[in-house]
């Protein structure tokens, strides 16, 4: 096998440090957690990687080379014939913990929910996807990495696999409970006290080792987070869709913009994303800047990330970022590079309790903030804050115009796309893109 001249490598943003080849865990950087930076480990493409194989319908099979674990299968002495018989292994045997494995979402026109907002929509249908939301294609990306590393998908647990760490209130750990059944992987989930009676039977039900995590009087941040930090201090591997936690979290999130790309559907002007962590729209930047980069799109479409009011960390760290530009004459790079030096001044955790219909998107800080910005800027894009009203006439808007029924936090895209509207900075008849993420439960 010839070593291309650029290989696939993880790179952190802040400070350059890439992990040693053989690293079997690498997926947060050296120094992180020094000092006030942030950094961030990035997937930085080989030169001769193929984006679209077009061989599969699995997008993990038709979209390997833009993963992480693949590089790592091809630096181990795989054939690709190997890598693409591991995932059909999984696959097979995710589908027979959740019904169904990986396969192409629909993503098409939804012409009666365009027509009342006056608008060429395209509409990405994330609620059939495996464990019912987007939330499983960033951790199968996780997923692949460990069984190239570890060994193979389906082998009983040993006392060398360490076990499976998530912190989550709904969709993310009922996607980890599943891929984790399907690796007879033992996986701890971290929930907040008002986690759905369902989604615990649910887990419950895939054996997972649940922890409800209240908050402590006076508590900054997420009570989950802090658990989940104890876990991985005591060996436990952060299975999670934070890509500051995981880096190679976002690989496979990026799948979901390569089926929007393979669709041959007119490019998009602009892209609505909610937002909670932060992962799902920096997947969707990294997939868009790996297109441009080998010339599969021309023009980034305008990326608008959506908070509720209950929680918009990300909208106040914008804020100041648009502050800083203003008051120091800087370009949005040199701010966001301020940003990623000072991170404290930029991003903490939100102050009270968060409280909203669209839970999902609730997290007390945007884990992903920087990536996520970087993209804003580069694309144009802006910062869209929801408030419960809206969040309420989104959902009953896709449930009255399409055959979806998505939970208040899978239609939130919607929500942002209609405060776009009233802020007059969509215009009629533009082509518009929104991810329905998650199915009403």
């Amino acid at each position: 096998m010839s070593t291309p001249s650029n290989p696939s490598a993880l790179v952190c943003t802040a400070c350059g440090w890439r992990p040693a080849a053989d690293a079997l865990y690498p997926f947060a950087c050296a120094q992180r957690g020094q000092g006030d930076g942030e950094h961030l480990l990035e997937h930085r493409l080989a030169d001769d990687a193929m984006l679209d194989r077009n061989d599969s319908v699995n997008p993990f099979v038709r979209w390997r080379e833009a993963l992480y674990a693949w590089h790592a299968a091809r630096a181990r002495g795989w054939r690709d014939a190997d890598f693409v018989s591991l995932v059909q292994r999984l696959d097979e045997s995710i589908a027979r913990v959740d019904g169904h494995g990986f396969a192409i979402t629909p993503f098409g026109t939804a012409p009666s929910l365009g027509q009342r907002l006056g608008l060429k929509l395209w509409v990405k249908d994330e609620t059939h996807n495996v464990a019912g939301s987007h939330k499983a294609r960033h951790l199968m990306g996780l997923l692949l990495y460990l069984a190239v590393v570890e060994g193979s998908p389906g082998r009983a647990a040993s006392e060398t696999q360490a076990p499976l760490a998530i912190a989550s209130c709904g969709n993310a750990a009922l996607a980890a409970a599943v891929l984790a059944r399907a690796a007879s992987r033992a996986l701890q989930v971290y929930v907040p006290p008002d986690a759905e009676s369902a989604v615990l039977d649910r887990l419950a039900a895939l054996g997972a080792n649940v922890l409800t995590c209240p908050r402590e009087a006076g508590e900054l941040g997420d009570p989950c987070m802090r658990h989940f930090h104890k876990a991985l201090t005591q060996g436990a591997l952060p299975f999670c869709c934070q890509g500051n936690e995981n880096g190679l979290a976002i690989d496979g999130g990026q799948t979901l913009v390569f089926e929007i790309l393979a669709a041959g559907a007119p490019p998009l002007d602009h892209l609505v994303v909610q937002v909670g962590g932060g992962a799902l729209a920096s997947a969707c930047m990294q997939a868009y800047a790996h297109a441009q980069l080998r010339g599969l799109v021309h023009q980034l479409p305008r990326v608008h990330v959506v908070q509720t009011q209950g929680a918009a960390p990300l909208a106040r760290a914008w804020t100041r970022v648009q502050q800083r530009m203003a008051d120091q004459g800087e370009s949005a790079d040199a701010a966001l590079a301020y940003a990623a030096r000072h991170r404290s001044q930029f991003m903490w955790p939100w102050e009270e309790p968060p409280h909203s219909v669209a839970s999902g998107i609730l997290d007390d800080e945007t884990y992903d903030w920087l990536a996520v910005l970087r993209g804003v800027a580069a694309s144009g894009g802006s910062t869209v804050v929801v408030d419960e009203g809206t969040l309420e006439e989104a959902n009953r808007l896709v449930c009255e115009t399409t055959p979806i029924r998505p939970s208040h936090t899978g239609s939130a895209g919607l929500a942002g796309l209609l405060q776009l509207q009233r802020q007059g900075l969509i215009a009629p008849g533009v082509r518009v893109g929104v991810l329905i993420t998650g199915v009403q439960r």
